[in-house]
């Protein structure tokens, strides 16, 4: 692994990390401390995202995974779970375009029966639109929860069991990847949050098992590269052994 200030046999730095997943955390404390509404906060937190986005594509990162809104989200304020859905439809009918000029590929994984038809919509005409870009691939975790991810993959296993296309004896960990949301995406090499707080929150709880896991104290709308580029730092002053004796 290399460390930070290292160099490779070309003289230069190291490669970011393939995957980078991050958890977007502290919008509504970044609108409180500024006597703001959430919906500032969110709307704030939304300019981060582009910010993000951009910085990760100019470093080299292949993938990159934005926990954009919780199954538990749901349970939130009717105006402040409106407000979040209506900026989820300004992002997708007015983003888009600019990403798939930059090469990026947008994937939306989660629970979308939750969504309103229309988001829906909007989701998979996004997807379609820039499937064959290979800039950069944008996942958006939007009504998403690991282990409801988990129990679906399960649910369908079982199902195909039951129905004799499947044998348990052929169960693995890799077929059972295959039956989450995340088929033939890699896993994190690097998981970060915003805003202080360390826990996962139900985020990638499979995919995250060998994860580096980076808690930065910095709320999400301030985000940007310089907090990207420290996050990476970290990262590659950790040893990273799978288990294994180094």
């Amino acid at each position: 692994m290399s460390r930070p200030g290292a160099l490779l046999s070309s003289g230069e730095p190291p490669p970011p990390p393939a995957h980078v997943a991050i958890i977007m955390d502290g919008n509504g404390r970044w609108a409180k401390a500024r006597g703001l509404p959430r919906t500032a906060g969110h709307r704030k937190g939304a300019e981060a995202v582009r910010a993000t986005i951009k910085a990760a594509r100019e470093m080299g990162v292949r993938y990159l995974t934005l926990f954009g809104f919780s199954s538990e989200n749901w349970k939130r304020s009717p105006d402040e779970v409106s407000d979040l859905m209506g900026l989820l439809r300004f992002y997708l009918r007015n983003e888009v375009k600019e990403l798939h000029s930059a090469g990026v590929r947008l994937r939306i994984i989660g629970d979308r029966s939750r969504l309103s038809d229309d988001i829906v919509k909007l989701i998979e005409d996004s997807e379609a639109k820039t499937a064959s870009n290979t800039a950069l691939d944008v996942v958006m975790a939007l009504s998403y929860g690991g282990r409801q991810e988990i129990v679906s993959a399960a649910q369908r296993m079982a199902e195909e069991a039951k129905a004799g296309t499947l044998d348990p004896a052929t169960i693995s960990e890799e077929s059972f990847a295959q039956r989450l949301f995340t088929a033939g995406i890699p896993d994190p090499d690097l998981l970060i949050r915003t805003s202080g707080e360390k826990r996962i929150s139900n985020f990638l709880l499979w995919q995250a098992a060998y994860a580096e896991f980076v808690f930065l104290d910095v709320l999400w709308p301030e985000f940007g590269r310089a907090q990207l580029e420290e996050a990476i730092a970290e990262f590659y002053r950790r040893d990273r052994r799978y288990g294994q004796v180094g």
